[in-house]
C-alpha cells in the first residue's frame, strides 16, 4: 500500500518537491530540471488545480486507476482533491522536458474566472483522456506558462494577480479549444461511443423494470464505454448537440408518450412506472422537453 501525501497548500508542493515557491497561491515548476526519484511509491492529493505537460514517462503515474504516460507530449489537468499515484520507478531520459503549473482556488477568489472554474469540465476527465498537443499547441500553452513564470520573477505589485489570472485563463481556453479539436479528430472513434450510448439507453428502455432498475445515470453511461462522466458528455455535446444527461432525457420522454399513449394509466403511474419517485418531477421534466403536460400530449393524441 503506497503512501498517501496530502498537499494544502503551494508551500507543501515546495516542500514535497524541494523548490521554494515565489508566490504563496501559484508556483511553476519546469520538469526538465526536476528531480522525480522518490524512495517509495506514494499518492498525493492536493487542494489545488495541477496543470501538466511532459514529453517522457519519469514515473509510473496513476490517475484513479487507470496508468497515464506523458510519452505522447500530453497535457494533464488535475482538480483539486483528486488522487495521483506515482511508482519510484524511474525512466532516465536525456531529453526530457515539460513543465507543471499549479495554482490554489483562493488565487481565483472573488474574480470571474473563479465563478467559471467549474465550466472546464476537462479537469473531471480520467488521464486515459488527456489532451495530445501538437508542436504548435504545445509551444502556445508554453508561452502562457513562460509569461506566468515571468510574472512570477517580478516584485509583486497591484497588478500581479490580474496579469497572472489573465494568463491561467488564457491557457485554460487555449486547453478547451485543443479538446475541441481532439474531439473532431478522433471523430470515428466517437461514432463508436455513440452508438454504444444509444444502444445500452434503448435496451435500459425496452427492458420496461424502470421502476425496480431506476433510469440509467450519466456515470453508468460512462462506465458502459469506458469514459469519465465529463469527458463522455462534453464528447456527446460536441457530436449530437446534447450532452449526456440530455440522451438520456430523450429516451425518458420518448418511453414516456409510448406509455401515455398505449395506456390508460394515470400519470403518477406512468411516473412511478418509469422508476421517478415523485411524479411532479416527471410532469416539469415532460412539459419543459415537450411543451405539454403529460395529460395535455395524451389529450393531443
Amino acid at each position: 500500500m503506497s503512501n498517501i501525501i496530502h498537499l494544502q497548500s503551494i508551500a507543501d508542493l515546495g516542500n514535497f518537491a524541494q523548490f521554494k515557491p515565489k508566490h504563496p497561491l501559484v508556483a511553476v515548476v519546469d520538469f526538465s530540471n526536476f528531480d522525480e526519484e522518490l524512495d517509495e511509491a506514494v499518492r498525493i492529493s492536493a487542494d489545488f488545480y495541477s496543470i501538466m505537460f511532459k514529453n517522457y514517462c519519469a514515473n509510473n503515474l496513476r490517475y484513479g486507476r487507470r496508468p497515464f504516460d506523458f510519452q505522447e507530449g500530453s497535457l494533464m489537468c488535475v482538480a483539486p482533491r483528486q488522487v495521483l499515484s506515482m511508482d519510484n520507478e524511474v525512466q532516465p531520459r536525456d531529453d526530457k522536458m515539460g513543465w507543471g503549473l499549479f495554482f490554489h482556488p483562493d488565487l481565483l477568489r472573488g474574480t470571474a474566472l473563479g465563478g467559471e472554474m467549474a465550466e472546464y469540465t476537462f479537469f473531471q476527465y480520467e488521464v486515459s483522456e488527456a489532451l495530445h498537443l501538437s508542436d504548435k499547441e504545445k509551444n502556445i500553452l508554453h508561452d502562457c506558462v513562460q509569461k506566468i513564470e515571468n510574472e512570477l520573477q517580478e516584485n509583486i505589485d497591484t497588478h500581479s494577480q490580474t496579469l497572472i489570472i489573465s494568463n491561467i485563463e488564457l491557457l485554460l481556453n487555449y486547453a478547451a479549444r485543443y479538446y475541441g479539436r481532439q474531439f473532431i479528430t478522433r471523430k470515428k472513434a466517437n461514432s463508436g461511443v455513440l452508438s454504444k450510448v444509444e444502444a445500452y439507453l434503448r435496451q435500459h428502455f425496452r427492458k420496461g423494470n424502470l421502476q425496480e432498475a431506476g433510469l440509467p445515470t450519466v456515470n453508468e453511461l460512462a462506465e458502459h464505454v469506458h469514459l469519465s462522466a465529463s469527458y463522455l458528455s462534453d464528447l456527446l455535446k460536441k457530436e449530437t448537440g446534447m450532452h449526456a444527461q440530455d440522451h438520456i432525457h430523450y429516451h425518458l420522454i420518448e418511453e414516456a408518450k409510448n406509455v401515455l399513449i398505449s395506456t390508460d394509466h394515470s400519470v403518477s403511474e406512468v411516473a412511478y412506472a418509469l422508476g421517478f419517485g415523485y411524479p411532479q418531477y416527471f410532469s416539469k421534466l415532460f412539459k419543459k422537453k415537450t411543451g405539454y403536460s403529460p395529460a395535455e400530449f395524451r389529450n393531443l393524441n
